[in-house]
C-alpha cells in the first residue's frame, strides 16, 4: 500500500473510532455539545465547511481514481498466451483498485455520517437545554402563581377579619346606643320619681299644715265653748 492510501486508511480507522465514540453511550449529549463548543473546536468550526469540502474533494478524487483503475483492470482478456506471472500482477492490481475503492468509499460515507451525528447530537443537546430552561420557567411561574394565590388568600383572610371586626364594632356601637338609651330612660324615670316624691312631700307638708291649722281651730273652738258654759253657771 502506498503512503497516500495508507493515510486514507488511517483516516478511515480514525473515522470508525469517532463513530463508535459518538454512537456508544460514552458521554451525554450535553457533554458532547460542550466539547463541540470548546475553544479549539470553535476555532475549527469557523472554517468547518471549508475543511469538509476539502476532505470530500480529496476523497472523491481518490474514489474516482480507484474506479478508473477498476475499470482499467476489469476488462483484461484472459488468454492462454499470457504468462501466469503477468496475470497474477494484473489480478493484484485489480484487487488493490477494489480495495482502494472500498477504502475511499467508506471514508466518504463515514465523513457524512460523522457530520450528521454531530448535528443530531448538537440539536438534541440544544433541545434538552431548552426543555430544562422551559421546565425552570414553568417551575418559577408555578411558584409565582402559588405565591400570588397565597397572597390573595391572606388578603381575603385579612378582609374577612376586617369585615368581622367591623361587624363586631357595629354591633358594639348599636349595643352602646341601646344601653345609652336605657340609661337615659332610667334617668328620666328617676327624675320623674324624684319630682313625684318632691310633689308628694310638698303635698304632705301642705296637708300637715292644714291638719295643724284644723287642730288649732278645734282647740280654739273648744276653749271658747268651755268659757261660755262657765259663765252660764
Amino acid at each position: 500500500m502506498s503512503l497516500v492510501w495508507t493515510l486514507i486508511a488511517g483516516f478511515l480507522y480514525a473515522e470508525i473510532a469517532v463513530v463508535l465514540l459518538l454512537v456508544l453511550p460514552v458521554a451525554s449529549p450535553y457533554k458532547w455539545n460542550r466539547f463541540f463548543k470548546s475553544k479549539f473546536l470553535a476555532m475549527l468550526a469557523r472554517q468547518a465547511h471549508l475543511y469538509f469540502f476539502l476532505i470530500m474533494g480529496v476523497l472523491v478524487l481518490f474514489l474516482l481514481d480507484a474506479i478508473r483503475e477498476m475499470r482499467k483492470y476489469s476488462h483484461h482478456d484472459h488468454s492462454s498466451d499470457v504468462h501466469l506471472n503477468v496475470e497474477m500482477q494484473h489480478s493484484m492490481r485489480l484487487f488493490r483498485a477494489q480495495r482502494n475503492f472500498y477504502i475511499s468509499g467508506f471514508a466518504i460515507f463515514l465523513v457524512l455520517v460523522i457530520r450528521r451525528l454531530v448535528t443530531l447530537i448538537s440539536t438534541q443537546a440544544n433541545l434538552l437545554a431548552q426543555s430544562e430552561a422551559s421546565m425552570k420557567q414553568a417551575a418559577s411561574a408555578s411558584a409565582a402563581a402559588k405565591s400570588l394565590m397565597a397572597e390573595k388568600s391572606t388578603e381575603k383572610a385579612k378582609e374577612a377579619t376586617e369585615d368581622a371586626t367591623l361587624g363586631e364594632i357595629t354591633k358594639l356601637k348599636d349595643r352602646i346606643h341601646e344601653l345609652t338609651a336605657e340609661l337615659n330612660r332610667e334617668k328620666k324615670d328617676k327624675e320623674a320619681l324624684k319630682s313625684q316624691a318632691e310633689s308628694l312631700n310638698k303635698e304632705y307638708d301642705r296637708l300637715t299644715e292644714e291638719y295643724s291649722k284644723l287642730q288649732k281651730k278645734i282647740t280654739i273652738s273648744g276653749g271658747a265653748g268651755g268659757k261660755g258654759d262657765s259663765k252660764d253657771d
